[in-house]
Order: structure tokens, then C-alpha cells, then sequence
């Protein structure tokens, strides 16, 4: 019994899609529905969503909900309550502000509201929905929270990623699957923190013109686009996570879709395993030729 808040594209889409591959029932929720869309302004909809997840397996449950409002998230939580009892899985995925920071803009020059937006997006939004979550999750013991972000600890630890909002955002994620692991340790629960490598979100592969049957066309303009990896990738991380006996060994660590795989030994869609993070370290950033071979 899953709930995976901010499942409408992205991480959040292939991770309900994943559990579902394991037979999970998931809530699949978000802002952007076929009636109406999100800021975003994109077409995919958390329907779509459950669909692909029912389909996968499992069953999908699409609710519409705007993760900064609390009574909203309340109320969800409450049917799930209501309607199945229990919840095993919560992973918290919420962002939707790829719009709102400028790359490589200094503070002083990023638009602030735009910033503070971001920040509203990407934090509020998880502590919002583990404050009126966790206390179902931990009715019994065994739960699971995913704090879904972009890089591992170690990674982001030494690089600035891309403008001080996001960096803030996608470390303070990190933090929170650290500082609620403390507080769910007692009752019997999980928190991590987990992040997939290069993307191939929908509007990545819209960015580069090709589809997830295409991709690798894309390496001709982007050659270390070579290492990208489908959302399917760090779903099957996610439900290997919920599948795990033993899940509470990764207590408060950050995690990422490559790592795991050579652990539990799910693959890609296309039957690979790439481990994007030693890429970019190993070979982009010290300019050698693009090369997934070794990374696959």
C-alpha cells in the first residue's frame, strides 16, 4: 500500500509504476489532472499515471491534490486510512519547479520570487505530507519513506548544482531522509534519501527532440547523454527498497537507482544497469571522450 506524492511525470511516474510492477495499490497524486493543469503546464496527468500503474500490475488510485495545502493532504491521508487501513510505502516526490530557477545565476541576480516558489515547491510540500502521513506509515511497523532527490550526498557535497535554490532544495532533501530516519527509527520505520542519474524525464526528451525509443539519437548533441537512464530505473530502485525484509540497513542514507541496482540486480528497460554519478565523476568532469562502456 503505497502512496507516492508528486507522481505525475518524472521519478514520481516511474516510481508508482515500479511498485506497481510488485503488485502495489498506489495513490498516485499531484496537481495535474485531464480536467486541469498545473503550473507546469505540461499534458501529463496523474490519471495517466494510475493507468500505467494498473497496467504495470498493480492498482492505481489518481487523487488530485495540491501538496502545500494541509487540509488537502490531511484529507487524503484519511481515505487511504479509511479505504485500506494501513500504508507501507509514502515517497515523497513533490517538485514541479523546473520553471523557476535561472542556471548559474548568482542569488543576488535570480529572480526571488521565483526562488522562494521553488523553495515552497521542493521542501514544504515533503514536510507537509510527512506530517499528516507518518503517523499511518507507523501504525505498524515495517514502513517505508522516499525522499526522492537529484545527486547523492557525496556527490553534491562538493559541486554547486545549478543555482542556490536548487542546490538548498536538493540538499535539504537529502537532510530530511537523514532527520526523519532518527524519528522513524523508534516506531519501526525507514526514511532514505534516493535519486535517479540522468533523467529521461518526458520534458528531457522533449528538450532533446527524441522519444524513449529514440534517446540515443540525442548523443550526437549531448554525447555524455549517453549514461541517461528511463524513470522505469529508479522505480524498480524504489519497489526493490519496499520488497526489501532488511530495508531499515539503508536507515537515513542517501541512495541512488545506479547503486542499488548492483546490489538487488534490477536493470533499466533496456536490460542495463547505468550508474550515472560514477559516470559524471570518472568521465565527464575530467573531460575524458564520451563512453558508457564499464558504466553499464
Amino acid at each position: 500500500m503505497a502512496l507516492v506524492a508528486g507522481a505525475t511525470r518524472g521519478a514520481g511516474r516511474g516510481i508508482a509504476v515500479g511498485l506497481g510492477e510488485e503488485g502495489a495499490t498506489v495513490y498516485a497524486t499531484g496537481r495535474s489532472t485531464r480536467g486541469r493543469r498545473s503550473e507546469v503546464d505540461r499534458p501529463e496527468t496523474i490519471e495517466d499515471t494510475a493507468e500505467l500503474v494498473t497496467a504495470a500490475g498493480g492498482t492505481g488510485i489518481a487523487v488530485a491534490v495540491d501538496h502545500l495545502v494541509s487540509d488537502d493532504v490531511r484529507a487524503l491521508v484519511a481515505r487511504i486510512a479509511a479505504e485500506q487501513g494501513r500504508l507501507d510505502v509514502l515517497v515523497n516526490d513533490v517538485w514541479g519547479a523546473e520553471h523557476l530557477f535561472e542556471w548559474d545565476t548568482p542569488v543576488w541576480e535570480h529572480d526571488l520570487e521565483h526562488g522562494l516558489r521553488l523553495l515552497r515547491l521542493a521542501l514544504d510540500t515533503h514536510l507537509i505530507t510527512s506530517h499528516h502521513a507518518l503517523a499511518l506509515l507507523t501504525a505498524q511497523p515495517g514502513g517505508l519513506l522516499i525522499e526522492v532527490t537529484d545527486g547523492t550526498a557525496d556527490y553534491n557535497a562538493g559541486r554547486y548544482r545549478n543555482s542556490l535554490f536548487y542546490d538548498l532544495a536538493k540538499n535539504a532533501v537529502i537532510r530530511l531522509g537523514w532527520a526523519q530516519a532518527h524519528e522513524l527509527e523508534p516506531h519501526g520505520a525507514t526514511a532514505v534519501a534516493l535519486t535517479p542519474g540522468w533523467l529521461r524525464s518526458e520534458a528531457m526528451l522533449e528538450a532533446f527532440g527524441v522519444t524513449e525509443e529514440t534517446w540515443r539519437e540525442a548523443t550526437a548533441r549531448v554525447p555524455h547523454f549517453c549514461i541517461s537512464e528511463s524513470p522505469a530505473f529508479v522505480g524498480r530502485a524504489a519497489a526493490a527498497l519496499a520488497a526489501d525484509p532488511d530495508v531499515a540497513r539503508w536507515s537515513g542514507q542517501s541512495l541512488s537507482s545506479g547503486g542499488l541496482a548492483q546490489v538487488y540486480g534490477f536493470t533499466d528497460v533496456d536490460g542495463t544497469q547505468p550508474d550515472a554519478w560514477r559516470y559524471l565523476v570518472e568521465v565527464q568532469e575530467t573531460d575524458r571522450p564520451a563512453d558508457d562502456t564499464g558504466y553499464r
